[in-house]
C-alpha cells in the first residue's frame, strides 16, 4: 500500500468514526426534540384547559357580580323603605323621654301640693277647733 492508500484508509476510518458520533449526537438530539415536542404539546393542552377554566370562572364571576348588584340594589331599596321607621322610632324615643320628664315634674308638684294640702288641713282643723272653743265660750258667757 502506498502512502496515499494508507491516508485514504485513515481518512475513511476517521470519516466512519465521525459519522458514528454524528449519528449518536443526532439520535440524542432527536430524543431531546421529541421530549421538547411532548412538553410543548402538554403545555399547550394545559393552556387550553386553563383558558377554558378561566373563561368558565369569568362567566361565573360575572354572574355573581350581576346577582350581587341586584341584591345590593334590593337592600338599598329596602333600607330606604325602613329609614322612616328609624326616624319615627327616634322621634318616639324623644317623646317618651319628654313624657318621662313631665311625669317626674308632675309627681314632684303633686307631692308638694300634697304636703301643702296636709298643712292646710291641719291649719283648718286647728281653726275649726278654735272656732268651736270660742263659740262655746261665747255661749257660756251669754
Amino acid at each position: 500500500m502506498s502512502l496515499g492508500g494508507i491516508a485514504a484508509i485513515i481518512a475513511a476510518l476517521a470519516f466512519v468514526v465521525l459519522v458514528f458520533f454524528l449519528v449518536k449526537v443526532l439520535s440524542q438530539v432527536a430524543t431531546t426534540v421529541e421530549k421538547v415536542d411532548t412538553t410543548i404539546k402538554e403545555a399547550n393542552t394545559t393552556i387550553d384547559v386553563l383558558t377554558k377554566d378561566v373563561d368558565l370562572l369569568m362567566q361565573q364571576v360575572e354572574g355573581l357580580l350581576v346577582k350581587s348588584n341586584h341584591l345590593l340594589n334590593d337592600i338599598n331599596g329596602k333600607v330606604e323603605t325602613i329609614d322612616p321607621l328609624f326616624t319615627a322610632v327616634a322621634d318616639l324615643s324623644e317623646s317618651v323621654s319628654h313624657l318621662n320628664l313631665a311625669s317626674r315634674n308632675l309627681a314632684g308638684k303633686v307631692s308638694t301640693v300634697g304636703k301643702t294640702t296636709a298643712k292646710a288641713t291641719v291649719a283648718g282643723k286647728a281653726g275649726e277647733a278654735t272656732m268651736k272653743f270660742f263659740k262655746k265660750r261665747k255661749q257660756s258667757t251669754n
